[in-house]
């Protein structure tokens, strides 16, 4: 048992309170339970009691046993001088204030109906991938939906933390962020991390000016990640050689070390040299692309802002110096899908919230419109009946696995409460 469980019994008063005594002996009445703290001090804050004829208003503390408020030394900090009741499954020490007055305690082991424990251990059992993966198809609908929103937006406040944290690095320079949150996801998973560290290392001043010729562009990504040949005996592979030089000398850029990018288990499509020349193509293409960014909220419109493709040079190439049959080399919707769930609508979310304004909906509406994502997350839930029909629901599926039931925070999920009251 967890100590979550008597929060849970506790909060929602799931135990007979008609007749409570303290282990003293004494009548017990619950006025107030107190507000939930999910913090250091206290558990419950702001309770009312009834003691025998005395009313007490001030904190309580749970525990499975009276021992951990020892064990984990609650006497030695003053946060704990105001709890007016300790609330236990088991009773096995008394417990004292620093004026030597005991503090009053209630057992509730002997409230709790075994059914309410029975379907506690039941979802708390240890199963194949999720506690409740044989009941959580039977969580009603409404209650699934209303916790997907509140999952989903716990993950774009989660996504929107290095957004804000870049923005403190640039002095509010969202055209930057935007910059660098694009090339990171440029690199995918692989070299997502490798690409924003060579964003982070060009001002975005130069990317805006270097922007009219795509070529100037090429050379400043590829040199940056020492993409280069050193001797390249094609035209192009020299032509982007020297002018990566002169750009450097020009800007005065400083070399930075930066990890090798990785070729390794990538589709040729996903190379990131074809990433590369596919960013470089985005910002020679559509200048002012933070305005458009901020402003658009139809994926078909965001179909349309990143159709981009390669230079020539890169329609016949996937690496310097080895040549290919011709190919395109347009952004894929699947891959926009990608940057608009990964990207765009964290930055949406994170300006609107700078700007004191209210989008909830229409990023709702846009998520919806997206086909959820293809990993093994959404393939385990769909295997237990939870299937996703669009990107909304894919990432509210991946914030609940990642953050609540890895780590066994049913009765902190409206899943598990809704299933224990079932």
């Amino acid at each position: 048992m967890k100590e979550d469980f008597l929060h849970y019994v506790w909060q929602y008063k799931k135990f007979d309170f008609s007749n409570l005594t303290t282990v003293a002996g004494d009548e017990l009445t619950i006025l107030n339970s107190g507000q939930y703290l999910r913090q250091s001090g206290p558990d419950f804050f702001n309770a009312q009691i009834i003691i025998g004829n005395q009313k007490w208003a001030g904190n309580v503390e749970i525990h499975l046993k009276s021992s951990d408020w020892y064990l984990h030394q609650h006497e030695n900090d003053p946060h704990y001088d105001n709890v007016i009741l300790h609330v236990v499954w088991e009773h096995d020490t008394p417990i004292f204030r620093k004026d030597n007055s005991e503090i009053p305690t209630l057992a509730l082991k002997s409230y709790v109906d075994d059914h309410i424990l029975k379907q506690y251990l039941s979802l708390a059992t240890p199963k194949s991938w999720i506690y409740c993966e044989s009941q959580i198809e039977a969580v009603e609908a409404f209650v699934f939906k209303n916790w997907q929103e509140r999952l989903f937006f716990e993950r774009l406040e989660r996504k929107a933390i290095p957004i804000e944290e870049l923005l403190q690095e640039t002095d509010n320079d969202w055209e930057a962020v935007l910059f660098y949150m694009l090339a990171k996801n440029f690199g995918l998973n692989t070299n997502g991390e490798i690409f924003l560290k060579m964003a982070k290392s060009i001002p975005f001043s130069i990317i805006r000016k270097e922007s009219f010729e795509v070529e100037n562009l090429e050379a400043l990504l590829f040199g940056k990640l020492d993409l280069l040949p050193m001797d390249a005996e094609d035209f192009y592979g020299k032509d982007l050689q020297n002018r990566s030089t002169y750009i450097t000398q020009k800007y005065r850029l400083k070399k930075t070390f930066i990890e090798p990018v990785q070729f390794f288990k990538h589709r040729p499509d996903n190379f990131p040299t074809i990433r590369l020349a596919q960013l470089a193509m985005l910002y020679h293409k559509r200048q002012n692309l933070f305005s458009k960014i901020v402003t658009t909220h139809s994926l078909a419109d965001f179909y349309k802002l990143f159709d981009v493709g390669v230079s020539s040079y890169w329609e016949t190439h996937y690496q310097f110096e080895k040549e290919s049959p011709k190919k395109k080399k347009q952004c894929t919707k699947s891959f926009i899908d990608l940057l608009v769930i990964n990207t765009i609508v964290p930055f949406q979310f994170a300006y609107a919230k700078s700007q004191g304004k209210e989008i909830s909906e229409s990023l709702l509406q846009l998520m919806e419109t997206i086909a959820p994502e293809k990993n093994i997350i959404i393939e385990k839930f769909s295997n237990f009946g939870i299937h996703s029909k669009s990107a909304f629901e894919s990432q509210s599926l991946l914030q609940l696995k990642n953050n609540y039931c890895n780590h066994g925070k049913c009765l902190q999920c409206a899943l598990g409460i809704q299933l224990l009251k079932q």
